[in-house]
């Protein structure tokens, strides 16, 4: 009987021992969509080298920054700036803040539509005026649409482009009504418009027409296992991945 029971602990305390190795090396990951191609290939690399395991869970742009915001971070939570609001819940860590890579805003065009100048300032100002159509997320709907809205805000030409400016709820919508040849121009983060067969990527708009966008990561002050959320976060950042970003017409930071 005594043998019996000395069995039973001692196979009770191997599985407590076996789940708890497993459970501190589980990591949760929240993510914008916007880069979901990318993150789903570093992630399968954190998960190769280090034997650890990430859940993800994806949203949009304004809703991880919300989820963030109402006090659901996860272990690690990427964020497209800015957010203020998700700063001040306190359930992430400030100075944990790491850009792991930058957005930039780009032009499409149909496949194999003429080329419009975007190199300077004063070339993409006169390429929006002079284009006969654009598309481009709603503001409302998506961070991507309030990042090309600051670009025309900051070009001073918001107003003068209403009536032709075409806001859709997605990326897909965007590349799709280029692709179609309903609209003649495409505004959107660079990577979105490089899906679709029938756009070209004309490339991205100057720094100084729209600022890059940073891509980042912070920790929770709740995480159960924080030495693998930070070496998640440091992998993210890294510049051994900088290959997989490029790939996907993301900037790397480093």
């Amino acid at each position: 009987m005594k043998r019996l029971l000395w069995s039973v602990v001692v196979v009770t305390l191997a599985l407590s021992i076996s789940s708890n190795a497993r459970a501190q090396g589980e990591v949760t990951l929240l993510c914008p969509n916007p880069i979901q191609e990318a993150m789903d290939k570093l992630v399968a690399g954190f998960e190769a080298k280090t034997g650890a395991h990430v859940k993800l869970t994806y949203g949009s742009g304004l809703s991880t920054r919300k989820t963030v915001a109402s006090g659901q971070a996860l272990d690690v939570s990427v964020l497209f700036a800015p957010f203020p609001e998700a700063l001040a819940t306190g359930n992430i860590v400030p100075g944990s803040a790491t850009v792991i890579a930058r957005l930039r805003l780009g032009v499409a065009v149909q496949k194999g539509a003429p080329k419009p100048d975007i190199s300077t300032a004063a070339a993409v100002k006169k390429t929006l005026l002079n284009a006969k159509s654009i598309v481009a997320i709603d503001p409302a709907g998506g961070s991507a649409g309030a990042i090309t809205l600051a670009a025309l805000d900051k070009l001073g030409i918001t107003d003068q482009l209403k009536p032709k400016i075409k806001w859709v709820q997605g990326a897909n919508q965007v590349q799709d009504s280029v692709a179609k040849g309903e609209t003649e121009l495409a505004l959107g983060p660079y990577l979105s418009e490089i899906h679709n067969p029938g756009v070209d990527a004309i490339g991205v708009l100057p720094v100084d027409v729209s600022t890059p966008v940073d891509i980042t990561g912070f920790l929770s002050t709740s995480a159960k296992d924080s030495k693998t959320a930070k070496a998640l976060l440091d992998y993210l950042s890294s510049h051994e991945v900088a290959p997989i970003y490029e790939e996907a017409k993301i900037f790397p930071a480093r």
